[in-house]
């Protein structure tokens, strides 16, 4: 037979990738062409259709700069009362927490030896006394020298110097209050053994705290004796103590250059309490100021600016601005801004410069931005209509 060579059949290549690539870039590219005449027509509608915001007008009142610090507060009047003997506890005349008044006795000391010293004395100090009138009779009667009578008279002296240094320590003996306030708490029993200068009985004077806080040396120049000022503390969140300041410290620490200030807070209630951390806010000289809501500020890097809205175009114009002082929620303008420039506080993300804008309100001192959004509902106005039914 003769030979044949075999029959070699074409092999099927698989697609390049490049080519499925190619084909779907096409796909995309037809689908943004058709796309991009709905996008240029809804952005026209966009530019040309009004922003709705919420706008609060500049205006000038009194401000002040403020300072803020975090202080301590300490007793207006604080002591430990310590024996000055050694001697057993006979009495105590308190309990925890109690109120007291200047010269209470709340601990009384064993002292039945003085006690007894203290009755010969007086003993001796009326047979002195006797001894010095019959001397005295003698002598008017030129029946005695005058050197008797003055060596009675000496003798007597004496004897009542005893009875003085028997009675302070008899007084030692007695640990009394030295002004009214409040004693800490009773931490020990009759029948103990107290030493000198063993700690017995907490004191505190607590209708007027100290509140002591350190202020940077630079800003030293708005202080003064008697300003005013405010505490916060974290145990009473909805509360604000009224307070001044009554010294400022002589010195300048050298390591974190501040100078210590105190102030005086009245305490009727005695809520506060020594050792308590307190939120003090300073508030300097005050001037006028251009003040808006903080709100109102779009921070680009360092810049600051605003929307201001042209009222006769009802348009938002963006305008750049330099601010002051900010406080609670408002901050002060120094140039760019006029007293009663109506500026955009609410909406401002969605407004671009010289679009229309449609007011839904303005912010004031008896509305806010929650009240206008409330009113703006269209659920919010059926239901005021219905209580108003």
């Amino acid at each position: 037979m003769p030979f044949s060579m075999p029959k070699l059949l074409p092999r099927r290549l698989p697609l390049r990738r490049t080519t499925r690539r190619s084909r779907l870039a096409v796909e995309w590219l037809a689908l943004l062409m058709a796309l991009l005449p709905a996008l240029a027509q809804a952005q026209a509608q966009g530019q040309t259709s009004p922003s709705t915001v919420i706008a609060s007008r500049a205006d000038t009142r009194s401000w002040s700069e403020q300072l803020e610090a975090l202080g301590t507060l300490r007793a207006d009047e604080s002591v430990t009362l310590s024996a000055t003997v050694t001697e057993i506890i006979s009495e105590v005349s308190f309990e925890d927490g109690q109120r007291v008044s200047a010269g209470d006795v709340l601990i009384r000391l064993e002292d039945g030896e003085e006690q007894a010293q203290l009755r010969a004395a007086q003993a001796l100090r009326d047979e002195r006394r006797n001894a010095l009138s019959r001397a005295s009779q003698l002598q008017s009667r030129n029946l005695a020298p005058r050197a008797n009578v003055e060596d009675s008279q000496a003798q007597l002296r004496q004897v009542e110097a005893q009875i003085d240094e028997i009675e302070a320590r008899l007084d030692a003996h007695r640990l009394r209050a030295p002004y009214d306030g409040e004693v800490g708490f009773r931490n020990i029993s009759v029948g103990s053994l107290v030493t000198p200068g063993m700690a017995l009985v907490t004191l505190d004077k607590l209708d007027v705290m100290k509140l002591d806080f350190q202020v940077p040396e630079s800003r030293i120049s708005l202080l003064s004796r008697g300003l005013p000022l405010t505490a916060h503390s974290p145990a009473y969140p909805d509360e604000r103590f009224q307070g001044q300041i009554a010294s400022i410290g002589t010195r300048i620490d050298p390591v974190s250059r501040s100078v210590t200030v105190r102030a005086k807070l009245p305490n009727d209630g005695r809520r506060l309490r020594p050792g308590m951390l307190m939120e003090v806010t300073l508030d300097g000289a005050s001037r006028q100021a251009l003040v808006i809501p903080e709100a109102a500020l779009i921070p680009e890097g360092r810049r600051q600016s605003l929307l201001v809205i042209d009222e006769a175009e009802m348009t938002a114009q963006l305008r750049n601005v330099t601010i002051g002082a900010r406080r609670a929620g408002r901050v002060e303008v120094l140039d760019g801004l006029a007293a009663g420039d109506l500026v955009v506080i609410h909406g401002s993300q969605s407004t671009r410069d010289g679009q229309a804008v449609e007011v839904l309100g303005i912010v004031d001192a008896s509305t806010t931005v929650a009240d206008i959004l409330k009113r703006s509902r269209p659920d919010a106005a059926a239901a005021d209509k219905a209580d108003d039914a």
